[in-house]
């Protein structure tokens, strides 16, 4: 039996707080918190989501490295993350189911708690 941090929804609610940690870096040099509810409403399109948030990740990487310090080492770490995350395989096109989804939650608090940990000083409350 695999553990749930093995499966594809874990991984992707991992990618997805990649994508938006580095957001929020490159935006305000915060790791800012994502109310519930929007974790909840990627768990059920999360490929279209990826696919908004992907087309930005260059600007993000660059905006975060120009301001320096712990917000450039945290924006490269987290863009390394990123292309580790991208599992190679195909991402279906439809959503998760209620137990997936669940999962994807799961991996999404978790790869955010861990760069909090990392980065106590960028956590945004």
């Amino acid at each position: 039996m695999s553990r749930v941090e093995e499966g594809r929804p874990y991984a992707w609610g991992e990618l997805y707080a990649a994508l938006l940690v580095l957001e929020g870096i490159a935006g305000t040099g915060r790791i800012a918190p994502v109310p519930e509810q929007q974790v909840r409403r990627t768990a059920y399109m999360p490929r279209s989501v990826f696919e908004d948030h992907l087309r930005g990740v260059g600007g993000q990487v660059f905006t975060a490295r120009q301001k320096g310090g712990t917000v450039a080492e945290a924006a490269a770490v987290v863009f390394a993350d990123i292309a580790r995350l991208i599992r190679p395989e195909r991402m279906p096109l439809h959503g998760l189911g209620q137990g997936a989804a669940e999962e994807f939650r799961q991996g999404y608090e978790a790869r955010v708690a861990a760069y909090r940990k990392a980065w106590a000083e960028l956590a945004g409350s």
